[in-house]
């Protein structure tokens, strides 16, 4: 599903065997090889990564790991503001078209190789030429040079008020090592200049990371992070109760108002950037005209979609930008109203239907709002058969365009380019709905190059209410980014762009 990544999925085939190093307990990972010593972190996420490649993988399992073992050359903090990373400082000519970046000195990678302004011509060459998961951020890139060891020269073809926010704001876009690449090694060991490094990979079990005691940013306080895999979410709490895990994102949501008051752990319920949506296929008719996408679009109850997937944790929205974002805009076009989506079938001269929902076992939240979905669209005379491969086939079945309507959320979105661009432009990387409106394109064209910033909002403001209008997605809710720690757990932060760092992370002896 190029260049998607998405949200954590709940379950992920069953429950795996926990792999945990007692709290506080002075480990040396790697017997020897890294220097880091100290109490490791036992993490359970709720799936395993596909590969720890962060230029190919969309999976956000992948990058709750990568997020750890990579830098980016800017990074956002916790206002999703960039600032420095491997590069320290940047300038940009008065043209607007030329961006210098200074790269930090002494940065070195896992293997004591050092890091140079030619990791990163090499990495975000490859993404481009390569046409990787995340090319679509760097669209507008013309050329990365290295005029030094200390400096890469990025240019673009037009003004690109974004370009900051696309090479740090997801891991996507991570500097990689091409050693590593040309090896293979890097889908399951990979080599970043990150605050740790991987030591082991246990397909099935487990991953380990030990500390990069030479880290630029300092040497993280735990001596390692265990990721372990746990996808039956009352699992991963009964683990992180007993203190088998120390940290875990596989919560239920229904469980999350009683975990609140529990004294015994910590939680963090953080409003988040991502979204969920319904995509409906524009090239299998009659699904091409927009009458009958915006008859789904009435029929469907928000809220009750949100209430058994979410318990409350989330935010409906019909459209893409959370409330507290800065680019928010209110939109309320639609409402559930069956009578009107009656209506605008009989215009569409539509009476009856037989809709394939593709939805997937791995993302149980997806199948769970299929079936209030197919509940809603019975009175129109819209049958659904729901339809929940594993992921992989999913993503096979999306990509091939073989879908009546799908469900899925996006992740990584700082700029509102990475809410609109990529999926509802003509020429869109993920436009898998097959949506072409030439004034959208026009307005996500000028949004990319437009520098004065009230001007911008007023572009996506509108290319926003027509996408909407236009039912190329219809746009469900905002869910909230829930995690729960043991109380020996200081200083980690629930960020709402979902990135888990645990690089100022202690753990309590």
């Amino acid at each position: 599903m190029k260049p998607r990544t998405l949200l954590p999925g709940i379950a992920l085939l069953g429950a795996l065997a926990l792999t945990a190093c007692s709290t506080g307990t002075a480990v040396d990972l790697d017997g020897g090889g890294s220097g880091a010593t100290g109490p490791v972190l036992t993490a359970a996420i709720a799936g395993e990564p596909d590969q720890l490649d962060p230029h190919k993988t969309s999976s956000y399992f992948a990058f709750e790991v990568l997020e750890n073992v990579y830098d980016t050359l800017v990074a956002p903090d916790e206002n999703l503001e960039m600032q420095p990373a491997l590069a320290e400082s940047w300038t940009l000519s008065d043209d607007q078209l030329t961006w210098t970046f200074s790269l930090r000195d002494g940065v070195e990678f896992h293997d004591g190789s050092p890091f140079s302004s030619a990791d990163v011509v090499y990495s975000l060459n490859r993404i481009i030429d390569e046409e990787l998961a995340n090319a679509w951020r760097l669209s507008a890139v013309t050329s990365v040079t290295a005029p030094d060891d200390r400096t890469v020269a990025i240019t673009v073809a037009q003004p690109t008020p974004n370009l900051l926010s696309s090479l740090g704001g997801f891991k996507g876009v991570a500097i990689v090592q091409q050693a590593n690449v040309d090896s293979g090694d890097i889908t399951t060991k990979p080599v970043g200049t990150g605050p740790f490094s991987l030591v082991k990979n246990t397909p099935g079990d487990a991953i380990e990371l030990a500390a990069n005691p030479d880290y630029w940013g300092g040497a993280p306080k735990l001596g390692g992070v265990t990721f372990t895999f746990l996808s039956e979410g009352n699992t991963a709490v009964a683990a992180l109760k007993s203190g088998e895990v120390q940290w875990t994102d596989s919560i239920p949501t229904q469980q999350v108002a009683a975990l609140q008051q529990d004294s015994a752990l910590s939680m963090g319920v953080e409003p988040s950037t991502d979204y969920w949506y319904l995509a409906i296929n524009q090239k299998h008719e009659p699904y091409g005209d927009a009458r009958v996408r915006q008859a789904i679009g009435y029929a469907i109850d928000r809220e009750a979609i949100a209430q058994v997937t979410s318990y409350g944790t989330a935010e409906v929205n019909q459209l893409a930008i959370p409330k507290q974002s800065t680019w928010y805009t209110k939109f309320d076009g639609y409402r559930t109203d069956l009578d009107r989506a009656k209506e605008l079938m009989a215009e569409a001269g539509v009476d009856s239907l037989s809709l394939d929902l593709l939805a997937t076992a791995d993302y149980p939240e997806t199948v769970t709002a299929a079936q209030v979905i197919a509940d809603n669209l019975k009175p129109l005379g819209i049958e659904v058969s729901i339809r929940q491969p594993d992921f992989a086939t999913w993503l096979d079945e999306q990509n091939s365009g073989n879908f009546d309507m799908l469900m899925m959320g996006w992740l990584g979105n700082i700029d509102p380019d990475d809410f609109y661009y990529a999926q509802h432009h003509t020429d869109g990387a993920s436009n898998a709905q097959g949506y072409s409106n030439p004034k959208v394109d026009a307005l996500l064209d000028a949004g990319r190059t437009e520098l004065d910033a009230e001007k911008r909002q007023e572009i996506y403001v509108e290319a926003a209410r027509i996408i909407a209008e236009d039912a190329s997605y219809l746009y469900l809710y905002n869910p909230s980014v829930i995690q729960a720690w043991a109380p020996s757990v200081t200083g980690y932060e629930v960020r709402s762009d979902r990135a888990v760092r645990f690089s100022e992370v202690s753990l309590a002896e």
